[in-house]
């Protein structure tokens, strides 16, 4: 039996008998894992408050050959999601980011990259920044870095260089110039501020896209529903957190 360590984000627990939880966490050094925790809901537990949705800690665990459910040990609180639970809009962003991670991230495989996707956004979140930037950038980001949707830089049918306008390819794999979208059928045109976006976040971080009075509601709207569309043509389903928020939110708003 391997014992490994290190820092992780946990991304959902589930009850499991009488006194148990399984825990599904994102591992900076060993990817997407799943495991279990005994007498986690136990009165006087020792994991305690610390297995929250997306609560960074420091965790250990004991892996078997041949099973894919590890063993907890201990953890340990880094950072709590504190007031990203003090309201159900929080909770509804917590489960929608976290459930990117569980779809896209990789088991056993080293997930640096998405990990620190995840890390610096719920890190912007308790510090203030605007959920639905947050949400767009997330999932923007983690289309990109899973290969499904590159910056939208070039036309992948013509080669050319794309201007201030796009449209959606019927596919929903990428963004054509005009003439090749109209060619292919496409009928989302994609406007300046919604490219501007998705070009400016390759080299700016969520501080900076809130500066000066953040990214327009509009401009928000139009990515939300570009991700959307690309998220399911590669998945072939919509994220089940995701319908909840948007039914959830809809249904509670004034």
């Amino acid at each position: 039996m391997k014992r490994r360590s290190g820092e992780a984000l946990l991304l959902q627990t589930i009850d499991l008998h009488e006194r148990d939880r399984i825990v599904v966490f994102l591992s900076r050094d060993w990817g997407l894992k799943r495991g279990a925790a005994r007498s986690a809901r136990a009165r006087f537990s020792r994991f305690g408050g610390e297995l929250q949705q997306l609560a960074k800690v420091h965790l250990s665990w004991f892996e078997k050959d041949g099973r894919d459910l590890v063993r907890l040990g201990d953890a340990e609180m880094i950072r709590s999601p504190g007031a990203l639970h003090a309201d159900l809009e929080g909770i509804l962003v917590s489960s929608y980011l976290a459930e990117h991670m569980q779809v896209f991230a990789q088991e056993d495989e080293p997930e640096n990259h998405l990990y620190r996707l995840l890390d610096t956004t719920v890190q912007a979140l308790l510090a203030g920044c605007d959920r639905s930037l947050a949400a767009r950038y997330l999932e923007c980001w983690t289309l990109r870095l899973s290969g499904v949707f590159p910056a939208p830089r070039q036309c992948p049918s013509c080669g050319n260089a794309l201007g201030d306008e796009a449209m959606l390819a019927v596919d929903g794999e990428g963004l054509l110039c005009p003439s090749c979208g109209a060619g292919a059928g496409a009928n989302r045109r994609i406007g300046e501020p919604a490219l501007a976006f998705l070009r400016r976040i390759g080299g700016a971080g969520l501080a900076r896209l809130q500066e000066n009075g953040g990214v327009d509601e509009s401009t928000l709207k139009s990515v939300e529903a570009i991700a959307r569309e690309v998220r399911r043509a590669f998945l072939g389903k919509e994220l089940r957190s995701y319908g909840v928020m948007q039914r959830t939110l809809r249904d509670v708003a004034p």
